[in-house]
């Protein structure tokens, strides 16, 4: 089977977009093998301050904890959500010696690494607020540029692959947030600041180890940085009905996937019935419970969609099954029916997101403002359900009946994601 050929840029793009980075075998494997740990830094900053927010929100007013962690996840997602298309502009046009992706790599881990150890000794809402829009500024800066190394420097036929441990070490990544944040559950400011050493080191290393090169010489982007930027915040659905479809897919998939993990404390506690001790040391369970079927799904699917040349039917599959996994807890509100639950969705969730971001790389709608601001702006399709799900999850249980009229909502959030990938053209 053919594998689907890259379009062919104009004259116009070629002037205009920087010329994929040509590696090496040997540095194509490096890229290969720190693909998965970089991944999982972002995730792992933004799941471990979503962990440690309710278990701090729970101790700072527990009368309105549900409320308090919404306005909370609302108002962090809001401000920050423009901040990978904003720097994926900026690393587009950057001319260094350690290249375009590399400065602004370590500019977003400098910013989010302190601000995840503030974010520990907060002693109100307000202050926990103000320093979790810190390390969501600090990790999205870091995240725009990541996302576009793969069309910087990997082949599209291996891009498959690619996301399979791109996807690996995102999913990987959240698996490991309630594993680590059960562990500091006593003690959040080490937890944070453990986290925090981490993430720093784990950035670093990949810079020192996949240098990008110097990129100096390059042509840069024609256009002013004012024009280009806004021209890249909006897309044409007319002109480009494909990278809206796969946005309006991933929008969905990863709004049905908030709803239910920004809420996992809670869910567990006052829908089965746990106390807090108990749910915090269930919670680390359930992620090892999820984790062989998640790793299996992302080690088959990419590898499966780079051999038939096709995208859409495992973006499909992925999609349905994370559906399926939201009505086993509306059956049975049971601790089996939510480990169920979660492990289904792991799987699900692996599959979707090990080839959707393949997909991706490969609608986007032209190349003049660069690979970096193209998929920045598709990434907010995965940054606004943080802004939108914990309050659509909120008025859901609180109008229509409690939390299995929450699973059932995801249900039908889940099937229409997945089918959202039906209409595009790329296979």
């Amino acid at each position: 089977m053919r594998h689907p050929a890259p379009a062919q840029p104009t004259n116009q793009d070629a002037d205009a977009a920087p010329a994929m980075v040509e590696l090496s075998p040997q540095g194509l494997r490096r890229l290969f093998v720190w693909a998965p740990f970089t991944a999982a830094v972002p995730q792992l900053a933004f799941g471990i301050t979503a962990y440690f927010t309710a278990l701090q929100i729970q101790t700072l007013d527990p009368d309105h904890k549900l409320e308090q962690l919404a306005l909370v996840n609302t108002v962090v997602a809001i401000v920050t959500i423009g901040v990978q298309p904003v720097v994926g502009a900026l690393s587009d046009r950057t001319r260094t010696r350690r290249g375009a992706r590399a400065p602004w790599l370590l500019i977003g881990a400098l910013i989010g690494a302190p601000a995840l150890v503030v974010t520990g000794m907060a002693q109100s809402v307000p202050w926990l607020l103000a320093s979790a829009v810190l390390v969501h500024v600090g990790f999205h800066t870091l995240a725009g540029p990541l996302s576009a190394i793969q069309p910087d420097r990997v082949p599209i036929q291996r891009r498959g692959r690619f996301s399979s441990l791109f996807g690996l070490g995102t999913i990987a990544g959240g698996i490991l947030v309630p594993v680590i944040g059960s562990r500091f559950a006593t003690s959040i400011p080490l937890g944070y600041t453990v986290t925090a050493v981490l993430l720093l080191a784990i950035t670093i290393a990949f810079i020192l180890r996949n240098p990008e090169g110097d990129n100096r010489a390059a042509v840069s982007v024609s256009g002013s940085a004012t024009r280009c930027l806004l021209r890249g915040l909006w897309i044409n659905p007319l002109r480009h009905p494909d990278f809206c479809w796969v946005f309006a897919g991933r929008l969905l998939l990863f709004g049905g996937y908030a709803m239910i993990h920004t809420f996992q404390l809670y869910l567990l506690q006052d829908y089965i019935g746990l106390t807090r001790d108990q749910a915090t040391n269930l919670t680390p369970k359930i992620a090892m419970v999820s984790a062989p079927g998640f790793v299996l799904a992302v080690a088959l699917s990419g590898l499966i969609s780079d051999r038939i040349g096709r995208r859409k039917p495992v973006v499909l599959a992925g999609g349905l099954v994370v559906a399926a996994a939201a009505v086993i807890p509306a059956v049975t509100a049971t601790t089996a029916g939510i480990v169920a639950s979660f492990a289904v969705l792991s799987i699900g969730f692996g599959i979707f997101i090990s080839v959707d971001q393949a997909l991706a790389t490969q609608v986007l709608p032209d190349q003049q403002s660069g690979a970096a601001q193209g998929l920045g702006l598709l990434n907010i399709a995965a940054a606004l359900p943080n802004a939108i799900a914990p309050a659509l999850a909120a008025a859901v249980v609180s109008g229509f009946g409690g939390y299995a009229a929450l699973y059932v909502t995801v249900a039908v959030i889940g099937v229409a994601g997945a089918c959202a990938v039906l209409p595009v053209k790329v296979r």
